[in-house]
């Protein structure tokens, strides 16, 4: 029965970050042009993954992807949602492992952040853009890498700062029913 519960908690809690991703993506984003986007629209996604697992970052990745293109009109690119599942799993896959490696905090965080980002914005969802809208992908890749590189240094900080808040690591080993 605890399981069942505790399930239940991060469905709830990702369903929550997914909207959060939607509001950050799609209606606070500052976009240049059809392709380029400044947003924190990655930052629950990270969050979902680093604090909950590869597969709740996956999910939320997903959802917020998909539903988002949907109630803002967009078409839904399969390699886009790709990327943003990515960043979800990487960002979890790749914290659960530097933390069972004993990596600090500070450099597992970061580390996720840098691959999620590497692996799920600046190359899936390049090659997905740069495909849909017909642009150069290593030029299209050369902005979305600076893009990034902006972006997630302030993620990076943001997340920092959630994770060494005591209520929010509170409220994430209530969720989880165990530890951080």
């Amino acid at each position: 029965m605890r399981k069942e519960i505790i399930s239940v908690k991060i469905l709830v809690v990702a369903a929550m970050l997914s909207a959060i991703s939607i509001i950050c993506g799609k209606y606070l984003a500052f976009g240049i042009g059809n392709v380029l986007r400044f947003s924190f629209e990655n930052l629950p996604i990270l969050f979902a993954g680093i604090a909950f697992g590869p597969l709740a970052g996956a999910l939320v990745g997903a959802v917020a992807d998909l539903v988002g293109c949907l109630l803002v009109g967009y078409e839904i690119n399969p390699l886009v949602t790709l990327g943003a599942v990515a960043v979800g799993a990487v960002s979890g896959g790749c914290h659960l492992l530097l933390k069972k490696a004993k990596a600090s905090s500070a450099f597992s965080v970061t580390l996720s952040i840098i691959l999620a980002h590497l692996i799920g914005s600046v190359v899936i969802k390049t090659f997905g853009l740069a495909a849909f809208y017909s642009f150069p992908l290593y030029i299209l890749m050369l902005w979305r890498l600076f893009n990034y590189i902006l972006v997630g240094c302030l993620e990076c900080i943001l997340i920092f700062m959630l994770l060494r808040n005591r209520a929010v690591c509170s409220a994430i080993i209530s969720i989880k029913g165990g530890h951080l």
